[in-house]
């Protein structure tokens, strides 16, 4: 099994080992030790479910570092005062590194895709794979080839190989992300006042790490319930159902990704570490575009630093903005998998926000530029931008097309059948147990009308929480008094109990 960050074995024998051997190794002034010592711990988390995992990211690893090294010894040794010979080396390397980590990226996750479209376009026989998809290796390959990028272009210098290696395996944002930059990450591990211990930190760590575990375990893996439930029976589905599944998974995913992302951070902090964050209440949103300067932040940076800036951005013309911003929002939905449904997200994405750039219909209080020649109120920009999120997600989460589109067919036909007391019905877990007893006892004929209002609830609750402050603007701006550590306590227990039922954490298929 993977060893999830909400798991037995991670917060009670991995984290205390790893946060025990990097702070005494920093104690005893063994600085590189110390970092040796994150990176083999962090190899261990990442290899604990399948060493053929372990080989790949060794792999790829070392072949961007001898990369990064021979690059080096060109410039220094054999083009150092020529420039001509070093535009030659920078555009070689550009080439091996994109060839390097995106060759791999496309073996392990895109063959069977590519060739299975071949088939069905030129009625060829090419074998497929059925290739086991490493965990992370969007993130790590996507991290990497940054680093590439900005050395080829003289915006990242070379480090040791313990330097490299703990900046692509620091086990937090490892196997789903924020897809962390070299210069934001390794000034901080040769900072040595990040060496030592600091309480504040650490105690913000544990509080943000919890609170995402929450998200995760109490709300994220409840809400999977009825979400994968209701998307392995989109056949059945009537109006109703339809409605309260996407619902679920929209809250799910969010719960799932923003608590990851929680965790990760929350973990970095214990590290003296500060990893960027990933998401900023997308959900508050009052534009799509607005949604994805919020949603998977690093990702939205990688992209437009990496793809949209090179292609002109918005420098060539309107039509040019056009098609770069398409492009992103195209790619984007094919690194989230290799599936025609993901592409269908990516192009809904991406045309929502070529919608809103061309300034047609601006929100009120937003600074549209230029000056939108229709405006809404902010609340009704709210619930179109949260309503469009919501629709695109039937075919980010559909296994087909043809299911995701049989999923819109079920929302529009306006019809009632009852479905969702049996979606509902799988709603039994052990917090409902004594409610049920009750129920059963006193008047069954209501338990399926019980079940419907604790699943109305359960999202009505879970849109609540949207509305307030993030865990991140939560940890950061309230004071670690007894009230709330006595909260953070209780969430972390009641997390802990609920071990029992969770899953992996949706991201990790990317």
């Amino acid at each position: 099994m993977i060893m999830l960050f909400n798991s037995y074995i991670f917060i009670f024998i991995f984290l205390p080992l790893t946060l025990l051997g990097w702070y005494l190794f920093n104690h005893l002034k063994a600085y590189g030790l110390a970092k040796l010592y994150l990176a083999g711990m962090s190899l261990w988390f990442y290899g604990y479910f399948n060493s053929y995992y372990l080989a790949i990211i060794v792999v790829s690893i070392a072949g961007n570092y001898l990369l990064s090294l021979l690059l080096e010894r060109l410039r220094e040794k054999v083009f150092l005062g020529n420039p001509a010979g070093m535009k030659f080396a920078s555009l070689a390397g550009l080439t091996a590194g994109l060839f390097l980590n995106l060759g791999l990226l496309f073996y392990f996750k895109y063959y069977d895709f590519f060739f299975e479209n071949i088939n069905l376009i030129f009625h060829t026989d090419f074998h497929l794979k059925h290739i086991l998809l490493p965990l992370g290796i969007s993130f790590f390959t996507f991290q990497q080839l940054s680093f590439i990028i900005d050395r080829c272009t003289g915006k990242a210098q070379h480090y040791s190989f313990i330097d490299y290696l703990t900046f692509v395996t620091f086990f937090p944002q490892l196997v789903a992300g924020p897809i962390v930059l070299y210069k934001e990450m390794m000034p901080q591990f040769e900072d040595k006042a990040n060496r030592r211990l600091n309480v504040d930190n650490f105690a913000k760590g544990i509080a943000l790490f919890t609170l995402g575990l929450g998200k995760k375990v109490l709300l994220a893996d409840v809400l999977a319930i009825p979400a994968n439930y209701g998307f392995e029976q989109t056949a059945f589905l009537d109006t109703p159902a339809t409605l309260f599944v996407i619902l679920a998974y929209t809250f799910e995913i969010y719960f799932d990704f923003s608590g990851y992302s929680d965790m990760a951070i929350g973990l970095g902090k214990m590290f003296n570490i500060e990893l960027p964050v990933n998401f900023h209440s997308p959900y508050k949103a009052c534009s799509v575009k607005e949604l994805w300067q919020r949603w998977h932040m690093t990702l939205s940076r990688f992209f437009i630093q990496y793809v949209y800036i090179p292609l002109g951005g918005s420098r060539k013309g309107k039509i040019r903005t056009i098609g770069n911003t398409f492009m992103v929002f195209f790619l984007s939905g094919l690194w989230h998998g290799a599936n025609w449904t993901y592409v269908a997200w990516g192009t809904m994405q991406g045309l929502l926000v070529i919608w809103d750039n061309l300034g047609i219909v601006g929100v009120k209080g937003s600074s549209e530029k230029p000056p939108a020649l229709f405006w809404v109120p902010r609340w009704l920009g709210w619930f179109f931008t949260f309503s469009f999120f919501n629709l695109s997600l039937f075919f980010f989460r559909s296994d087909t097309m043809a299911n995701a589109f049989q999923m819109f067919r079920n929302l529009f036909a306006f019809k009632n059948t009852g479905y969702l007391y049996k979606i509902a019905d799988k709603l039994d877990i052990p917090e409902f147990y004594l409610i049920k007893q009750v129920v059963n006892l006193k008047a069954p004929g209501m338990l399926p009308y019980v079940y419907v209002a604790f699943f109305l609830l359960l999202l009505v609750v879970s849109g609540w929480i949207l509305t307030r402050k993030n865990a991140f603007d939560l940890v950061s701006g309230h004071p670690l008094n007894t009230r709330f550590s006595l909260f953070v306590t209780l969430v972390f227990v009641w997390s802990v109990i609920s071990f029992s039922q969770v899953s992996t954490f949706i991201y990790f298929n990317f």
